[in-house]
């Protein structure tokens, strides 16, 4: 009897041990700095600075600048969509501050692309020339930042800021021909790309409403997503799929289905964990701690291998403008740690 009390014991200890072992953790987060639905920090390198201590501190180990362009506002003082898109001269070079904070806390730096906004505005993008504009304007946004920063021991891979929920127009040809070209100018680096649900709260920031009542099935998007990373080979190695557009109880469906897929189509699989809620009417604020527990679990039961995060310094940073950040911080901490 004592026998097995001690050995039930062990086991309960082991077991302890290799659960918070495998506790899904968040690896990496984007960078909003060109935003468009979220308040703007205004944080020179100072606070980036701490922020980045911040990351570490609970084991962030990449960061994603999530675009480095959108309309007429960009992140470095780009050539490029300065003379093709008639962008603002910024007055600070974000993506070498980011790079150099990189090389000193050991990152990883992923670049992400421009976004002209003509995706969300224009019903015609694809067949009105918009989409084939997009493809050069990139391309030789790629030629310029591998040339101007390419140097940098942290910069590790790129990031398709073009995001969509299904195939869309020609999606797969916009994410092969980016992903490829990407490859092609950095001798391989990886390539990411952060997809969403069309789920029951893929719904507009401007619109009031928290939830609508259609929303794609499982098969659908099985099927779709089939097909798109048909398509995709060679050109994106990691798909990160947001978490927050479906139902707490329907996530795990999706996200079991996201693995399968990446699995088929030899593509790594993340899970984009949102910071932010969803479920309020005020667009947008810290999640709720148990939401997000929910989801890592959720995430972890799947057999995703990692979770990026959108994102860590306006939802969950000490520092972050939102007050409910910090606490979001502590709630974390205390759960990697044990």
């Amino acid at each position: 009897m004592k026998y097995e009390l001690i050995e039930n014991f062990n086991l309960f200890i082991k077991n302890r041990v290799i659960n918070k072992h495998n506790t899904m953790k968040i690896k990496a987060t984007f960078l909003d700095e060109i935003s468009h639905d979220i308040p703007h920090q205004n944080w020179g390198e100072k606070e980036w600075d701490a922020d980045f201590a911040y990351m570490k501190d609970v084991g962030i180990e990449m960061v994603v600048l999530i675009r480095s362009g959108y309309k007429r506002w960009q992140t470095f003082p780009s050539s490029v969509l300065t003379n093709e898109e008639k962008c603002f001269t910024p007055p600070t070079d974000l993506v070498q501050m980011f790079l150099k904070l990189s090389d000193k806390y050991n990152m990883q730096f992923y670049f992400g692309l421009y976004d002209s906004g003509r995706y969300w505005e224009d019903p015609n993008f694809w067949t009105n020339g918009n989409y084939e504009r997009e493809l050069k304007v990139n391309k030789e946004l790629i030629d310029e930042v591998w040339n101007k920063y390419g140097k940098f021991k942290s910069f590790a891979g790129w990031y398709l800021s073009q995001e969509c929920s299904s195939k869309n127009g020609k999606i797969i040809e916009m994410f092969a021909t980016l992903g490829n070209y990407c490859k092609f100018v950095s001798a391989g680096l990886p390539v990411l790309i952060s997809p969403y649900i069309d789920g029951k709260k893929n719904i507009s920031q401007y619109e009031i409403e928290t939830v609508r009542d259609e929303s794609i099935t499982l098969k659908d998007h099985e099927n779709q997503w089939d097909e798109i990373f048909g398509g995709l080979k060679g050109a994106v190695d990691i798909v990160a799929f947001q978490d927050g557009h479906v139902e707490y109880d329907e996530l795990i469906d999706f996200l079991k289905i996201n693995k399968e897929l990446c699995d088929k189509h030899g593509l790594r699989c993340w899970t984009n964990s949102e910071t932010f809620d969803r479920d309020m009417p005020i667009k947008f604020l810290p999640i709720k701690w148990e939401k997000l527990k929910l989801k890592l679990e959720l995430a972890e039961q799947a057999g995703i291998e990692n979770a990026i995060t959108f994102e860590f310094s306006h939802f969950m940073s000490p520092q972050s403008a939102y007050l409910q950040a910090s606490h979001l911080f502590n709630r974390y901490k205390e759960y990697i740690n044990g």
